[in-house]
């Protein structure tokens, strides 16, 4: 595609050649492909600009003045629209080329776009999976910590038990040593009471006994 731009070379007039200027000015400094298009000098560009811009865009006279800028045959419009078409940085627009990646234009189509049209599959689609994951991970995380209380709560019944156990046992020694003790302290018995006292009262005929024949043996000296 190649842009055409219809200019007057021996222009009497200062105000067209100033706009023909900032057109072409503008042009070079985007590197935007032109071609310059003298009317002056070339009657059959002069004619091809009058037949081709449209009816609504020429003057009351019926002579579109320079500059007058298309793209191939299609009219892109005069100085006025370009000039619009500047202050809103949609040159590349009004011209009908497709911005350059990264430029102040394209970044503009970009929001202009996401507004009318929504944001950009990829972007959904990886906006859903990055939901979709935190929401899987929030599940893992929440049945991981059921598990982890879950295991602390064993934990805590084993060390219960552990520490039951021993005390338990020492309860049931304790129990056995006072039983113990119980029967030590029980009274005796009228029989073991009858036994004691029989068995006292036998040792004390024996020493009686063993006594008197000393004193019988001494009286019979003593005779």
């Amino acid at each position: 595609m190649v842009i055409k731009v219809f200019l007057a070379s021996s222009s009497g007039s200062t105000a067209i050649k100033k706009k023909q200027q900032d057109v072409l000015g503008f042009l070079e400094a985007l590197k935007v492909d032109y071609a310059p298009l003298d009317i002056a000098c070339n009657e059959d560009n002069r004619m091809w600009m009058r037949e081709n811009v449209p009816v609504e865009k020429k003057p009351t006279n019926g002579i579109p003045l320079p500059p007058q800028i298309f793209n191939e045959e299609s009219y892109c419009g005069d100085y006025e629209t370009f000039f619009d078409a500047k202050e809103d940085n949609a040159v590349y627009a009004f011209l009908g080329l497709p911005p350059p990646p990264g430029s102040k234009e394209a970044k503009e189509a970009e929001k202009a776009y996401i507004l009318e049209n929504g944001p950009v599959e990829n972007g959904t689609v990886e906006n859903e999976t990055v939901e979709s994951e935190t929401v899987e991970n929030g599940t893992d995380d929440a049945e991981d910590d059921e598990n982890l209380e879950a295991e602390e709560v064993e934990e805590e019944n084993l060390d219960d038990d552990s520490l039951k156990a021993p005390l338990k046992q020492e309860a049931q020694e304790e129990v056995e040593d006072e039983e113990a003790k119980g029967e030590d302290d029980q009274p005796v018995s009228e029989g073991e009471e009858d036994l004691g006292s029989e068995e006292e009262e036998e040792l004390r005929q024996l020493e009686e006994e063993e006594e008197a024949p000393e004193v019988t043996e001494q009286e019979e000296e003593d005779e």
